[in-house]
């Protein structure tokens, strides 16, 4: 995204990890407590998630943050928006890393964007956690 072409609407902000050996539990502890500490009630957010992945690979997880638009994200992640944002105490978890950004397509499902809708509305999606079992 570093060629500033215009994107307009809602963007994703995808953190992807790899833990690194014998730290997954400790890093999903950190996801599930204080990750969402570095978007709450920033300008612009609109909501966060994260996951670990159901395959072989149980040492990745995701944390997806929501924002209003591309100068949200820039706003919160200054000019390194475009690079990883490590809180203290992740980099010792975490083997490799990496982020990416998607422009969310205003051609969705209606049934779909009536979903997400209500989750913004009713204040729901900040406080999606995930499965607590991991």
């Amino acid at each position: 995204m570093s060629n500033e072409k215009a994107f307009s609407g809602s963007m994703l902000r995808v953190f992807e990890a790899r833990a690194k050996s014998g730290c997954a539990d400790s890093l999903a502890k950190k996801f599930a407590t204080t990750s969402g500490d570095v978007v709450k009630n920033q300008p612009g957010n609109q909501g966060h998630f994260f996951g670990k992945s159901v395959s072989d690979e149980d040492d990745v997880f995701l944390f997806v943050s929501v924002w209003r638009d591309l100068n949200a994200v820039k706003t919160r992640f200054g000019d390194d928006w475009e690079s990883s944002f490590l809180p203290p105490g992740y980099s010792e978890l975490i083997e490799e890393c990496s982020v990416k950004h998607f422009a969310l397509s205003t051609k969705v499902n209606s049934r779909a964007a009536g979903i997400w809708a209500t989750f913004l509305r009713q204040r729901l999606v900040p406080r999606i956690r995930g499965d607590e079992r991991f």
